[in-house]
């Protein structure tokens, strides 16, 4: 097998709430990895996904940190008003840019940084990666919610305008930023049959006339699942195909 171990603090980004977070593997590039919606940071290694990169993680090539979802308090917070759910988005950001990926470069200084996710998890992934490119090589977005306005009925302020990649690619217009998104490798995974695949065909085809490349690959049937997301991850961490 290889090295597991499991963390957690009380972060001061999210108000004190206790963040746990599971790190495998002893070396090489790092993986930020996200789970579905309201998961826990054992989400993937309970369903045996880091099994598919098995081979990496052991031999060093591979290091996935798995946190934990805070979508609760978040976007799927039905009790809050949606100005208060993208404050919550907000802080879970900054509780990742500014408490994990310090964490992360504490203990692996590899300059290499996959952010990698499956259905909402996809959405996460894909929202980091999109407004820290600087820090990103790499996104898998399995599945993924590319437009959150599909959560918020429609519904978008500036908060929430700059957590939905949908909106807020659209209108990037800094040359540093959009060159950091040219390098990005970024990679969109989803089946034919799924109800967010046209929005991530339509996401796909904005970033190419942006002069961003991309490779959406458009599975068969609904591939909306772990043997799916399963297959994906070990077809495209490396890099798409």
């Amino acid at each position: 097998m290889w090295q597991r171990e499991v963390h957690a603090w009380e972060s001061p980004n999210l108000l004190g709430r206790k963040m746990d977070l599971l790190v495998l593997g002893h070396a090489g590039a790092r993986m930020l990895v996200f789970p579905t919606s309201m998961g826990s940071c054992t989400e993937w290694d309970d369903r045996r996904m880091p099994e598919m990169l098995g081979e990496s993680i052991r031999q060093g090539w591979l290091q996935m940190y798995c946190v934990t979802s805070a979508s609760d308090l978040g976007w799927y917070d039905d009790h809050a008003p949606m100005p208060r759910r993208a404050v919550w988005q907000d802080r879970y950001d900054q509780y990742l840019y500014h408490e994990v990926l310090p964490f992360m470069r504490e203990r692996n200084d590899n300059p290499f940084l996959i952010t990698a996710g499956a259905s909402f998890g996809g959405y996460h992934a894909l929202n980091f990666a999109l407004r820290h490119p600087e820090e990103v090589g790499r996104v898998l977005a399995m599945s993924a919610m590319v437009d959150v306005r599909r959560l918020t009925c429609g519904w978008s302020d500036e908060l929430t305008y700059r957590h939905n990649p949908a909106e807020f690619m659209r209108s990037e217009h800094d040359p540093v930023r959009l060159e950091a998104f040219r390098r990005m490798d970024i990679i969109l995974a989803i089946g034919e049959d799924d109800p967010l695949c046209q929005s991530n065909r339509d996401f796909s085809a904005m970033l190419w006339q942006r002069g961003i490349g991309n490779a959406l690959r458009v599975w068969k049937g609904w591939s909306h699942d772990w043997p799916y997301w399963e297959d994906m991850v070990r077809l495209y961490t490396a890099g798409h195909d």
